[in-house]
């Protein structure tokens, strides 16, 4: 009963293998006819495609490649005799053709019981997918513009990955081709806007060297780690764009908040220095320097670069704001430092006269950064609060204590 038993299942399984061989062979006839039915073949080769008998057998997904090419072929014939046409169906042929072709060659690469590799696919899916390699660009481009991220990356993706694989080894595609750190570019933009980071930390290395866009490209890759909790790997890609892009901020500012956050201001100065060496009159590089002096309290220092921030770009409130800032705090450790409490001598009328001429001082910057951002109130509300408090400015005191 046993070996009937075992026979029935040998039977069934021999049955059901042949079943999915000939659904192999009828999709590629179903694709390749006169009047072919793709969606007759696309769900013959789909079942195949996950069968135990079928599934490790190269010619599965050649076939199921060859069913690709065939769809792509006639929405271009349907384009060229000027019918209707789906052109992201087109796309996503060419995608799926790409998937299948290269699990095709994985599979065909595998040596045989006597150590030997047949590939008897590669020469002519090569061919293929070499002519449409430009249009996995294409598709991406057009997902990306349609804010389908997801599609974007799998195209972008596809590209970049093929790049590599030993069926284009004869190519040389990570030398030879231009095109690569662009689209990378775009892969990385696609998964940044998804805050796909780990998609960010695989793709962003290939862009990073792009004159025109690595420095977006390593600035996607340092959020990315970032937002990994990779902090030994953060700090590395923000000194490397600094150097490579000492023009772009980015890189420079998050390295000064690092060091200033950590209190490693002697690391941080040495930065703003090397960078004033290269943009002695960029802004934000001399606002920085004054930063630092700023948190360091060398307030002399700071007021000179402020000020000089301010020489270059007259619009920087920032720098207005933090001048005014400094004031108010030198009229306060004036204060704490004063010691006579007689308000009829003469060395406390001089002592405030030094106050009130420190808040004086602040006043104007104070107000500037107010005219230059009025909405951004703290840059400025508490400052004008405390000026126009100590300089018994009542009616300019009322409007402000309004605002708070």
């Amino acid at each position: 009963m046993k070996r009937l038993l075992l026979l029935m299942v040998l039977l069934t399984t021999v049955c059901f293998s042949f079943a999915q061989v000939k659904n192999v062979k009828e999709a590629k006839s179903a694709a390749g006819g006169t009047t072919p039915d793709f969606k007759k073949a696309e769900d013959l080769i789909g079942k195949a495609l996950i069968d135990p008998t079928t599934k490790d057998d190269p010619n599965t997904w050649n076939i199921a490649g060859y069913v690709q090419k065939k769809i792509n072929e006639k929405e271009m014939e349907n384009a060229y005799l000027k019918k209707s046409y789906d052109t992201l169906k087109s796309y996503n042929s060419i995608l799926n053709m790409y998937h299948y072709f290269l699990k095709c060659d994985d599979l065909a690469q595998i040596p045989d019981a006597k150590g030997k590799i047949k590939n008897k696919f590669r020469k002519d899916n090569l061919v293929q997918l070499l002519i449409e390699r430009p249009n996995l660009i294409n598709g991406g481009i057009i997902y990306f513009n349609k804010s389908n991220d997801k599609k974007a990356l799998e195209f972008f993706a596809t590209y970049i990955d093929a790049a590599s694989h030993p069926m284009f080894e004869s190519q040389n595609f990570l030398v030879m081709d231009t095109i690569i750190p662009q689209v990378a570019y775009f892969a990385s933009l696609a998964a940044m806007r998804m805050e796909d980071y780990p998609s960010i930390i695989k793709y962003a290395l290939y862009g990073e060297d792009d004159q025109e866009t690595g420095k977006l490209v390593l600035e996607y890759l340092a959020i990315a780690y970032k937002a990994q909790n990779d902090t030994i790997q953060w700090i590395d890609v923000l000194q490397k764009g600094a150097k490579k892009h000492p023009d772009h901020p980015f890189f420079y500012g998050h390295l000064i908040d690092y060091y200033s956050n950590h209190s490693q201001y002697e690391e941080a100065m040495k930065i703003a220095d090397d960078m004033l060496k290269i943009y002695p009159m960029n802004a934000f590089y001399l606002y920085v320097k004054g930063y630092l002096c700023h948190n360091t309290k060398d307030y002399d220092n700071a007021i000179e670069f402020y000020k000089k921030t301010i020489e270059v770009n007259a619009d920087y409130a920032e720098a207005y704001s933090n001048l005014g800032l400094i004031y108010c705090l030198k009229a306060q450790e004036y204060t704490e430092q004063s010691t006579t409490v007689d308000i009829k001598s003469t060395q406390y009328k001089e002592e405030q006269a030094i106050i009130k001429k420190f808040y004086e001082e602040a006043k104007p910057y104070y107000e500037k950064a107010r005219l230059l951002k009025p909405d951004q109130t703290e840059l400025w509300l508490q400052g004008l609060y405390r000026i126009y408090y100590n300089l018994n400015m009542g009616k300019e005191f009322d409007e402000i204590e309004k605002l708070m």
